[in-house]
């Protein structure tokens, strides 16, 4: 493939020779193959440049001015399209070309390449990571749900112990209560026997009494 830069070698303008420059420097620096093709010393390359300027490419005036660059009869574009592809480093792209090995270009595309695969990689492993998180997520759910569940017969172990619990004391006041109950009828019993015995003495008493009366009348 060559790469044809249509210019005028006798053009007037200053703007128009610059920029024709511009577009020769720059291909001769990256060692670009590319032909000058003259439309001031020979018309056929004039009207071959109007007739293969896509008419949206065209100025309002209908005339494309030179540089106009193509890749043997595909147009790739003017000196400003030129200008931006050079400013963005994708001036092989522009131009329908491979980039060589090491050219800023080619390490560019070799990066976004990169980016792209390791942006479906990273989808890729994103996808696996939701599945495997929403996996253990289950796993970690039952194993929460059997806590809770154990826990549950714990509780219920625990109330059955406190319930035990409150059931030994109340059998051992109902114990205490008894004991107090017979140790009262017993303080009863002898207060009893004290009193009857008390009882006896004073009757022992009168009795005595009685009899020294008694033996007083008869003297």
């Amino acid at each position: 493939m060559v790469i044809k830069v249509f210019l005028a070698s006798s053009s007037g303008s200053t703007a128009i020779k610059k920029k024709q420059q511009d577009v020769v420097g720059f291909l001769e620096a990256l060692k670009i193959d590319y032909a000058q093709l003259d439309i001031a010393s020979n018309e056929d390359n004039r009207l071959w440049m109007r007739e293969n300027v896509p008419g949206e490419k065209k100025p309002t005036t209908g005339i494309p001015l030179p540089p106009q660059i193509f890749n043997e009869e595909m147009y790739c574009g003017d000196y400003d399209t030129f200008f931006d592809a050079k400013e963005d480093n994708t001036v092989y792209e522009f131009l329908g070309l491979t980039p060589p090995p090491g050219s800023k270009e080619a390490q560019q595309a070799e990066h976004s390449q990169k980016l792209h695969n390791g942006s479906g990689t990273e989808e890729h492993l994103g996808d696996d990571t939701t599945k495997k998180e929403i996996k253990e997520a289950e796993q970690n759910g039952d194993a929460h749900t059997a806590e809770l569940e154990d826990p549950g017969e714990n509780v219920e172990t625990d109330a059955q112990q406190e319930d035990e619990e409150e059931e030994e004391p109340a059998e051992e006041d109902e114990e205490s209560r008894k004991a107090a109950e017979e140790e009262e009828q017993e303080e009863g019993e002898e207060d009893k026997v004290e009193d009857n015995h008390l009882v006896s003495e004073a009757e022992d008493d009168l009795v005595s009494e009685e009899e020294e009366e008694h033996a007083s009348e008869e003297d």
